[in-house]
């Protein structure tokens, strides 16, 4: 079978391992919709002890002053290897398709022999999926007259996705109102089709593919640098308003998290 169909997984999982794993997703979910906005809180911290708890690092022994500099980093040269800060508003602008083709460039087989892809995946299963929806109606030479497309790493190719949506309802999906970021061009999800990991590493699996998301979302971090391009993480939007939006079976595939793309806003 040279193209294996999406459910064909099914016939190898089992179906309480599965169900477990969905559950303990759906524990993390957020249900973001203007008819909850005044009823749903997420914590009762004040800003004092938010600041106090985000941004620190984890001393083991806080009293014991059991620390040694690392010296010799004052000497090391500008690394490229090292990401931007994360994007805190992005221009309204358009991406020329051929920087799509740039960005994603680092996921794709190198030999088109070979199932090895850019980024390490557990047991070569490869369960997360990459979609690039535009979120400008002006990018320019974007194929076909939807606006998402799904990436196939290997034969190096982008797949049309056949639901019709327009800027507005994607952005409903993945840009949680109200927001501040600007206007990203680009949106990339990175969804899991679990049946994928689970047939074979069960509960191990899910660990697996959060791990391959992140080797995936860093590339891309890299890649948008050299290119000029700014990048933001988000995690504020609801799996099944974004599956909707996919066309995809919210108990099969899990976004992960949104990548948002574009250019940086500079201030003067």
């Amino acid at each position: 079978m040279k193209n294996i169909p999406h459910d064909y997984y099914l016939r190898f999982l089992d179906g309480s391992v599965h169900d477990e794993v969905l559950d303990f997703h759906n524990k993390g979910n957020f249900t973001f919709h203007k008819s909850l906005e005044n009823r749903t809180v997420l914590h009762f911290l004040d800003e004092k002890h938010l600041a106090q708890l985000t941004g620190n690092e984890l001393v083991l022994y806080p009293d014991m002053n059991l620390t040694t500099g690392i010296d010799f980093l004052d000497e090391a040269p500008k690394s490229k290897l090292c990401r931007n800060e994360s994007c805190e508003f992005f221009l309204s602008s358009g991406l020329k398709f051929s920087e799509v083709g740039s960005l994603i460039f680092p996921l794709l087989s190198r030999n088109g022999e070979s199932y090895k892809r850019g980024y390490p995946s557990g047991g070569a299963l490869y369960p997360v999926e990459v979609f690039i929806c535009s979120l400008t109606d002006d990018n320019s030479q974007w194929p076909g007259a939807g606006k998402i497309l799904h990436l196939l790493p290997k034969t190096k190719r982008f797949e049309l996705l056949q639901v019709e949506h327009d800027v507005e309802k994607i952005k409903s999906a993945v840009l949680a109102s109200p927001n501040n970021i600007g206007s990203p061009s680009l949106a990339i999800i990175y969804v899991v089709y679990m049946p994928k990991n689970l047939f074979k590493y069960r509960y191990r699996g899910y660990r697996m593919a959060l791990m391959e998301v992140g080797s995936i979302y860093m590339l891309v971090e890299l890649q948008a640098k050299s290119l000029g391009l700014a990048c933001r993480l988000w995690s504020a939007y609801t799996d099944s308003m974004v599956c909707k939006v996919l066309g995809l079976n919210p108990a099969l595939f899990f976004p992960m998290c949104v990548h948002f793309i574009g250019r940086k806003h500079e201030v003067n």
